[in-house]
């Protein structure tokens, strides 16, 4: 019997696709998704992710919200929350997010964030907690410029990006100090 739990938890962590694993669990998942983790919470049926939706590599959903220091007061508490992604949005890697939050469509989650509280449509939010960044709109305008289109092999991307001058990379500014 242990090696057939043994062999079941092999497929379902490294033969199974993310998404597979997923549904297996209880996700509800939309069509023509991309999902590339494998950090469910541990009441996965209470996570529902829209069609057309990309959740990168470590993306972390929490559906809880008791904890052992609640628990010493109140030994029988436990709350939870659902998680809702709507279509189109988009999740950085290692962000986590929390009980009660709605994605809305077509939002963009930066990478490492977390967030605390639902995310309107069209909006793009980062940090911790996950804070408005700009509107959808306003990232495509600002990074269209550096766009180098999608549909390259990875050998025809390594040569394209090897090649391309400095102006046409994304950089950041510096934080502001106080000096």
């Amino acid at each position: 019997m242990r090696l057939f739990k043994l062999i079941k938890k092999i497929y379902w962590h490294v033969i199974a696709s993310p998404e597979e694993e997923a549904r297996h669990l209880g996700v509800i998942i939309g069509e023509k998704c991309l999902i590339s983790t494998r950090y469910w919470s541990s009441e996965p049926y209470l996570i529902t992710i829209g069609n057309h939706v990309q959740v990168t590599d470590c993306v972390s959903f929490h559906t809880h919200g008791g904890g052992n220091s609640i628990r010493r007061e109140h030994p029988d508490f436990d709350a939870f929350g659902k998680i809702i992604i709507e279509d189109w949005a988009y999740i950085g890697a290692w962000s986590h997010i929390m009980a009660g939050v709605t994605i809305g469509e077509g939002a963009l989650i930066a990478a490492g964030s977390v967030v605390t509280k639902s995310v309107p449509a069209n909006t793009v939010v980062g940090g911790n907690p996950a804070r408005f960044i700009c509107t959808t709109d306003e990232y495509i305008e600002r990074n269209l410029k550096y766009n180098i289109g999608r549909r390259l092999t990875k050998i025809e991307k390594r040569e394209v990006l090897l090649s391309m001058n400095d102006e046409h990379f994304i950089k950041k500014s510096y934080l502001k100090t106080n000096e």
